[in-house]
């Protein structure tokens, strides 16, 4: 039985584990936390949206990061301090401009097909997330982004995805806890939210269940290839630098990189550029603690689209609201004056809920210059990629975990060979290409 190794217990390398497990690979995961789902899978939007596909790049978003540069608050916020990192991503980002039609049409069909298999896979495995299958509603403001909104419409429709229009009284019909003036929105019925970290903590154990072995508080220190597969060294994360604990090793027959934002440096370490940056997302989590609170928040997943922020109902006693983006390297802090927007948002458009007990969160999206995720082969045999998801990880987990599971079938049949044995501790002392080009 032919032995993948996996790097990263996200949601793209747990989604990964198991399709290649139900096509009968033996699988081992490597994770540098002591749980699955620890960093960006912890708590996202929870949205699962192919009405939130439209990538980003346009000059209207440029020129909004340019003019937003000194404001702390803004949703979109640059990092002006120089880094090749941070420029040469953002010049690949302005290079696929003139793609970002054909780009935006792609990932609405690949939201929209990964959504099967997602259902299937939680329906399975018995997986409770808090799903919660009422929609999303798009809200705007005024003329001009409702304008923009049917515009990017037709991309939409393009890309197999039903949203309609709806007015002012139909969005409060939709959710009648919303407060404020709005011109109009959009409703998106197909689309529903849920825990991704609940998901994926769930898809975890169904994995170990299947046969998967995973390696937690485990950092990966040496991968090295070779014409017959993979050698990778690890040891235990909270033993780094400690002269008393051996590393290990073993042989794989491929291995597949699902480190979102520290895919670019195990990519550099097998040979290829993947010019994944973090983006920095916020969230806030809102325990409903009394019964005016809980029937004052929506059960309807709403975005906002002025203010780029998300909001999902996890059940009856929480409430997540999430948005922002922030281009400032691998920094993590918390900064009082992102999270503050969310609060705002919170009690502006959902007055009865109490936010006093809201819980922050950042978290760094793996994006890739044109917005799609880096799936498929590397440049060197056995060696697999499926990161870069962006802001929809969740969204697209299912079917790119399908997709690089397909790939690795077809390079390495499951067959019959011989299971990989632990090798000897070493001295004491990390489908297509793409989907779409």
């Amino acid at each position: 039985m032919k032995h993948i190794a996996v790097i990263g217990a996200g949601v793209t390398g747990v989604t990964t584990a198991y399709s290649l497990l139900k096509r009968g690979y033996q699988v081992s995961v490597f994770e540098r936390h002591r749980y699955a789902a620890m960093e960006t899978s912890f708590a996202n939007g929870g949205q699962l949206s192919a009405s939130n596909a439209e990538v980003w790049n346009s000059w209207a978003t440029v020129f909004k990061g340019i003019k937003w540069m000194l404001k702390k608050d803004a949703p979109l916020l640059v990092n002006p301090k120089p880094s090749w990192h941070k420029y040469s991503w953002m010049l690949e980002f302005m290079g696929q401009i003139p793609h970002y039609r054909r780009n935006t049409v792609e990932t609405v069909r690949l939201a929209i097909a990964s959504r099967k298999f997602l259902d299937e896979t939680a329906e399975a495995e018995g997986i409770d997330f808090h799903r919660e299958p009422r929609g999303i509603l798009h809200i705007y403001r005024d003329k001009k982004s409702f304008d923009d909104a049917t515009r990017v419409n037709q991309l939409y429709a393009e890309g197999g995805l039903e949203r309609v229009a709806v007015t002012p009284d139909e969005m409060r019909t939709i959710e009648p806890t919303l407060n404020g003036d709005f011109f109009g929105g959009y409703y998106t019925a197909s689309d529903y939210t849920g825990d991704i970290h609940a998901f994926t903590r769930g898809l975890a154990a169904a994995c170990v269940k299947r046969g998967a072995v995973f390696h937690y508080d485990t950092a990966v220190t040496r991968l090295a290839h070779g014409t017959e597969g993979i050698d990778i060294t690890w040891h235990p994360a909270t033993a780094q630098g400690s002269s008393h604990t051996a590393e290990e090793k073993a042989h794989f027959d491929a291995v597949v990189i699902c480190t979102g934002v520290s895919s670019r440096h195990f990519a550099a370490a097998l040979g290829d550029k993947l010019n994944v940056y973090p983006v920095k997302g916020y969230s806030i989590t809102v325990p409903l603690q009394d019964e005016e609170s809980r029937r004052g928040a929506p059960w309807v997943s709403l975005l906002d689209d002025g203010a780029k922020i998300v909001s999902s109902r996890l059940g009856e006693g929480r409430f997540r609201v999430a948005g922002t983006a922030e281009y400032n390297g691998y920094n993590l802090d918390i900064r009082a004056d992102r999270i503050r927007p969310l609060v705002e948002w919170t009690r502006s458009l959902f007055p009865a809920v109490d936010t006093s007990p809201a819980v922050p969160w950042a978290g760094l999206r793996p994006m890739m210059p044109n917005m799609l995720p880096r799936v498929g082969p590397g440049s060197k045999p056995c060696v697999f990629y499926n990161t870069g998801h962006g802001h929809l990880g969740w969204t697209l987990s299912a079917v790119t975990a399908e997709t690089v599971a397909e790939g690795v079938a077809l390079n390495l049949p499951v067959g019959a060979s011989q299971v990989p044995s632990k090798a000897s501790p070493a001295p004491q002392g990390a489908g297509p290409r793409q989907a779409a080009e």
